[in-house]
């Protein structure tokens, strides 16, 4: 699993850096992001979804802090 923090960028950084992190996965494979509320916990999941991934759940770490999980599909689970 993969793990990327993106809680000091800002949109669209926040996105172009997890789209690179997602490109590197295999199928069926997690990538946890944390995030910062507001506009990248926003956008993050919804274009993360957009371009084919799954968001597997949303949740609050502490303060404004946020871990999204998002798989690359096509690896059977």
């Amino acid at each position: 699993m993969r793990r990327l923090d993106i809680t000091r960028d800002t949109c669209p950084m926040t996105f172009v850096k997890t789209k690179l992190e997602l490109e590197k996965l295999k199928p069926g494979e997690v990538l946890e992001v944390y995030l910062s509320e507001g506009e990248p916990l926003d956008n993050v999941p919804k274009t993360a979804r957009a371009q084919g991934y799954e968001v597997l759940d949303i949740s609050h770490v502490e303060g404004g802090t946020y871990l999204v999980r998002i798989r690359k599909r096509g690896g059977g689970g």
